[in-house]
C-alpha cells in the first residue's frame, strides 16, 4: 500500500475521484429483491486498482524488506496502488 496520505495536492495528484452509489439506490435494489426472493451477494475485488493506468509519472520509495542495491534507488510506478490518492480515478478511467 502507497503513503497516500504523504502526496500533496498540485504535487503529486491533480484530481480525485471515487464512484460510489447512493443509498436510496442500495434501498431499492435491496427492497426488489426482498421482494422477489431474489439471492444477494456482496463482493470486493482486491486488485481492483492495480488494473488502474497511471496518466503521471510516479514514484516511491522500496518497501521494507524488498531492497535493491543500497536502499537508495526508487521505484517508478506502470500501475496504480491502494493508498494512492489517484488510484480510484486511474481504475474508473
Amino acid at each position: 500500500m502507497a503513503k497516500g496520505y504523504a502526496q500533496q495536492f498540485g504535487v503529486d495528484f491533480e484530481e480525485v475521484f471515487a464512484p460510489v452509489e447512493r443509498i436510496k439506490t442500495v434501498r431499492v435494489l435491496l427492497a426488489l429483491a426482498a421482494q422477489g426472493g431474489w439471492e444477494v451477494h456482496h463482493m470486493d475485488i482486491k486488485t481492483a486498482f492495480f488494473n488502474g493506468e497511471l496518466s503521471k509519472t510516479v514514484y516511491v520509495q522500496q518497501p521494507p524488506g524488498f531492497v535493491v542495491g543500497n536502499g537508495d534507488k526508487v521505484l517508478k510506478l506502470k500501475k496504480a496502488l491502494y493508498g494512492l490518492k489517484q488510484a480510484p480515478r486511474a481504475w474508473n478511467a
